[in-house]
């Protein structure tokens, strides 16, 4: 089981994220929201700081669920996952998206509506930059090329869950907005189209009476096929160690 680190009020980052990994959470995962009236704090940096906070408890994953790929120059974004790269290492899984959310998209002055095209014409670039280092408009000076490209996950719906399978590390399917019927029945189009991992994130758990639901949701979800799931705790929701012990 996965836990997502995006609720920052009033967790510290690097508290929260220890206790998470000592409750035996195996990855921690991160959103890019902004613009939305909550405080979520940058992924890069909260990853960062959690590398740090759990680099004494081998394995724990970093990732971010997801990167609204639209929002980035990919130069910049390449710079930026590379930098986090240097501090999490081989532990950093990058989740990437379109984008969802039209505030997030009005508050930086982008275009909602184009999300999905610029999606097209960005992540192809930033996937090269990201294996090489540089391309024809742009040289990161990467040192260590052994470190190579981390493992990118789409976070998507429609036509983009087979293309999650063709051409992506895996898909990233979202808990918060969309029912356990949709995603059971999407996961299979991804298997079928020979998609590799399957996580599910975001699967909210707002106070101790979710427990039950949750807990039927996520044996739904390992039974279906999927490789991990994401519970989002809130900050009303029950201890992590009480819904870590949802699925031994």
């Amino acid at each position: 089981m996965l836990a997502h680190l995006s609720v920052a009020e009033p967790r510290p980052v690097v508290d929260w994220a220890r206790r998470l990994a000592d409750a035996g959470f195996q990855s921690l995962w991160i959103p890019q929201l902004i613009g939305r009236g909550m405080f979520v704090p940058d992924p890069f940096v909260t990853l960062a700081a959690a590398a740090v906070a759990t680099r004494t408890i081998p394995g724990v994953e970093l990732g971010t669920a997801t990167v609204q790929v639209p929002l980035h120059h990919p130069v910049d974004l390449a710079h930026r996952i590379r930098s986090v790269q240097l501090i999490c290492g081989d532990r950093l899984s990058i989740g990437l998206s379109p984008g969802s959310t039209a505030t997030d998209f009005a508050a930086l002055d982008q275009d909602f509506p184009s999300r999905f095209r610029t999606f097209g014409q960005r992540v192809g670039r930033l996937r090269g930059l990201l294996t090489e280092g540089h391309d024809d408009g742009a040289d990161l000076g990467v040192t260590d090329p052994v470190r190579g490209c981390p493992p990118l996950l789409l976070g998507s719906w429609g036509a983009n869950v087979e293309r999650a399978a063709r051409e992506f590390d895996g898909w990233l399917a979202s808990g918060y907005r969309r029912t356990p019927e949709q995603i059971v029945a999407a996961h299979q189009r991804f298997r079928a189209a020979g998609g590799r991992r399957a996580i599910v994130t975001a699967v909210p758990v707002a106070g101790p009476g979710d427990l039950p639901r949750v807990g039927q949701e996520l044996h739904r979800y390992a039974d279906a096929g999927f490789d991990d799931a994401v519970v989002l705790i809130e900050p009303a929701g029950p201890t992590p160690e009480l819904v870590r012990a949802l699925f031994p």
